[in-house]
């Protein structure tokens, strides 16, 4: 295996990191609307991720900063071409930090619902357009045979990348909501997997459409297997929620975002930007990545500091693993 085989799988597993733990984040944030019926409840759901959403977003971080490193043709095609996407993601991450930030420096009602409504749209924009990004990255856009990205904004709007902008939407809230179970008790929790159930229904739906989509457009042998442990884990994590078992639905729902993930890397290697032009010339693994001797510092670094960042984010987990409820919520507090 050369490094820049090595290094695509490490950017594939830092983008599915990223979904995994932030897509609950995102699925927290858009309950804030659909579930809570008051503001202690959506104070619930915010404290829920309250400790760990910032350390989620670390991994967003290290996955375009190691594209920067490894993949600088990539880096700079997709940024340059997805430019307005993207700041519009940039601009969603700014304000949702705000939104837990200022939310509750002042205890006036208006204030606090400015900012929870910047929290759950920026939630939504956030979990739809991901998918739409992805979905046009494997799709394929106009790279010409300089490398260079020569389409529009408009010919990012299609039918399939919509489709993937459901579905990450559908997968993020379903994992938001399954986890919103694992982390409360009460009322809030028993309403969490009544809403899984419908919300499951939905997902499986939009996800098998738009993962078939791929499998027969863009697929090959090696996404296959990830299709059908997607749709798997998906059906897994309804049975596990009717039965209670909240844990195993978490761990299930994350599964089917890992493999929906993984799929769409497994169908676009080993090109990065395939070119959907008559004459370009599509971005590979060894055409966009950087010379052997940077790749090389860059395994050394990551194998490093990789397993010092996993250990801390996992005691931060365990440290903060115990439920809550309104009746933890003081009623003076904002």
């Amino acid at each position: 295996m050369h490094l820049y085989d090595l290094w695509f799988v490490v950017i594939a597993v830092l983008w599915t990191g990223y979904f995994f733990l932030e897509g609950f984040d995102f699925g927290v944030g858009v309950l804030t609307k659909l579930l809570a019926r008051d503001r202690q409840e959506r104070r619930v759901l915010i404290n829920t991720i309250g400790p760990v959403w910032d350390g989620n977003e670390v991994w967003v971080i290290a996955a375009a900063g190691a594209t920067f490193a490894a993949f600088p043709d990539w880096y700079a095609t997709l940024f340059s071409g997805f430019y307005l996407p993207l700041l519009v993601i940039l601009l969603s991450l700014i304000v949702r930090v705000l939104s837990f930030e200022y939310r509750h420096k002042r205890d006036e009602e208006r204030w606090q619902n400015v900012w929870e409504n910047v929290l759950f749209w920026s939630s939504v924009v956030l979990a739809f357009l991901w998918g739409a990004v992805f979905a046009n990255i494997v799709r394929g856009v106009r790279i010409d045979r300089h490398l260079d990205y020569v389409g529009g904004t408009g010919d990012l709007i299609n039918p399939y990348a919509i489709l993937g902008g459901l579905t990450t939407l559908a997968l993020f809230t379903l994992h938001g909501t399954v986890f919103t179970a694992l982390k409360t008790v009460g009322d809030i929790r028993m309403r969490a997997r009544k809403l899984a159930l419908r919300l499951g229904v939905v997902t499986i739906a939009l996800a098998l459409a738009f993962l078939l989509w791929t499998q027969y457009q863009h697929g090959n042998a090696r996404s296959l297997p990830a299709l059908l442990v997607a749709a798997l884990a998906l059906v897994a994590t309804l049975v596990m929620n009717q039965r209670g078992r909240e844990g195993w639905a978490f761990a299930f729902s994350g599964i089917a975002i890992a493999a929906t993930v993984a799929m769409l890397f497994l169908a676009l290697f080993p090109d990065v930007m395939p070119t959907s032009l008559h004459g370009g010339t599509s971005l590979t693994v060894s055409n966009a990545s950087s010379g052997a001797y940077t790749l090389k510092i860059m395994t050394w670094c990551a194998a490093v500091a990789t397993p010092l960042v996993m250990v801390y984010q996992g005691w931060t987990y365990w440290v903060f693993r115990k439920r809550i409820g309104v009746q933890h919520i003081a009623e003076s507090a904002h």
